[in-house]
């Protein structure tokens, strides 16, 4: 039987079946589409997905097909310096397309053994007590342990499971698609500058090969959203809002979004789960669609492979929506309010230049920066350390560095003492003697997604946590 069946092919999916499969379960992706999809709705990697990408060793694999840009003025587009001592060792957005982003994570899933099936769209779902059939369009069935949803705000798992998707409608929407132009480079960069002056969900930006992304406010909220715009309705919006539709033709793909929230009641069902878009939308101010779903597989990757291997303790698997749900809640919190931020409406500028203001202050200019990169989240494991339920950012050791240790989706005791032991689970963590100048603590527990879940040097105490995260120990 298959351990996991991953409906979704897209940056969610093949990231969740990756560290499904470092632990060694059988894997499954299904993707419906053919052939990759040619459209680039997201642009870049966050600062935590960049630590994500690094505690596994994959980031060298971006780094070159990217851009760094500074996570200063990242907020609502409000121009402010990047903050001092922002916690992490890699202070930048990472602008890279979403399809080079997708194409690195299947390439990391097929090399770890993941089997990808495109050309395969789930229609049917039923569990029992000992697991999921699946069916396909074509008729064929297959049987899984567990089967997790990561096919997008529309999921056909959602929907089959039954679970609310509750929220507020769009009430703004865009247009987005790749086109070529006419109109020269300095003229448009110059109209761009111009607009956005005041139109922050307006831009016109070079792709390479004579294409550009053009993303333009659209006149109303369709009526369908799944119906494209047509090419007459783009240049029509680009006259309203530059002046000049830039001689756009030869569309490649276009499409539209708008500002809806909504959120799952529900990321567990029996066997089944929920991650990424299937979980949550949001409008795609501040970029964090394609963030939190990486961000939402990391966390659920380890708890699920623990639940096939049959050592995750009572709890554990559930934890994935009392952690995440609310950080999902969080972002369509923000993402709302950098909606209103961009409004051109007196009563939300008048709200922009306070926030404008404040962010003077160096300590709201990095509490918005991290909640946006997320590099803020904070789970709560209860009362104690101010880094307890915080992701440990990627200290120097004296022989290397944290994250470098981290590649293989264990848990990790970092421990400057050298008097404690991890016997028992040693299948499961990775006990490190090292020092780091930049810890000041004498030894941190962390899970395999680089959450701290102890900080101390008692062995008694690091005694009673182990088993709450990684189970009984092995005699």
């Amino acid at each position: 039987m298959i351990d996991v069946i991953v409906a979704g092919g897209g940056p969610t999916g093949v990231m969740l079946a990756s560290e499904l499969r470092l632990h060694g379960g059988h894997v499954v992706v299904l993707e419906k589409a053919a052939e990759p999809t040619r459209v680039v709705r997201a642009l870049g990697l966050h600062v935590r997905s960049i630590e994500v990408m690094d505690q596994r060793g994959l980031l060298e694999r971006f780094l070159p097909l990217g851009q760094q840009y500074p996570v200063g003025g990242f907020f609502a587009g409000i121009p402010k310096p990047t903050p001092d001592r922002l916690d992490t060792a890699h202070p930048y957005i990472l602008g890279i397309p979403q399809t080079t982003t997708e194409r690195l994570l299947t390439e990391h899933a097929t090399e770890l053994g993941v089997e990808i099936r495109r050309g395969c769209e789930l229609v049917g779902l039923s569990q029992d007590d000992h697991g999921v059939t699946v069916e396909l369009a074509d008729g064929t069935q297959l049987r899984s342990r567990y089967l997790v949803g990561c096919d997008g705000g529309r999921s056909t798992v959602r929907k089959l499971l039954g679970v609310g998707f509750p929220g507020e409608s769009a009430r703004v929407e865009w247009l987005l698609g790749e086109v070529e132009l006419t109109a020269p480079p300095e003229e448009l960069a110059a109209v761009v500058a111009e607009v956005r002056k005041t139109q922050k969900g307006f831009g016109a930006g070079p792709l390479g090969d004579g294409v550009y992304r053009v993303v333009v406010p659209a006149a109303g909220v369709a009526e369908d959203r799944t119906v494209p715009p047509t090419l007459e309705e783009v240049k029509q919006q680009l006259r309203v809002f530059a002046g000049t539709d830039f001689g756009v033709h030869s569309p490649r793909w276009l499409s539209r979004f708008g500002d809806a929230t909504r959120l799952a009641e529900r990321y567990r069902v029996g066997l089944v789960l929920l991650a990424g878009d299937a979980a949550h939308i949001h409008p795609p101010l501040g970029g964090q669609g394609l963030n939190l779903g990486i961000q939402d597989a990391f966390n659920l990757g380890w708890k699920l492979a623990a639940e096939v291997n049959g050592w995750a303790p009572e709890g554990l698997l559930d934890s994935y929506q009392t952690e995440r749900h609310p950080v999902a809640a969080d972002v369509l919190d923000n993402t709302r309010a950098l909606v209103e931020l961009t409004s051109l409406e007196p009563g939300a500028q008048a709200v922009r230049r306070l926030v404008s203001e404040l962010m003077d202050f160096e300590e709201v200019n990095r509490y918005l920066i991290e909640k946006i990169t997320a590099i803020g989240v904070r789970y709560d494991f209860g009362e104690g350390h101010e880094l307890l339920g915080r992701r440990l950012r990627d200290v120097g050791l004296k022989r290397g560095r944290l994250y470098g240790l981290m590649h293989g989706g264990r848990g990790l005791l970092l421990d400057q003492t050298g008097r404690l032991s991890v016997a028992g689970w040693a299948d499961r963590v990775d006990h490190v003697v090292d020092v780091s100048e930049e810890l000041d603590v004498p030894a941190a527990l962390l899970r395999p997604d680089g959450h701290v879940a102890w900080v101390g040097e008692d062995q008694r105490e690091l005694l009673s946590q182990l088993p709450k995260w990684f189970g009984a120990p092995v005699n």
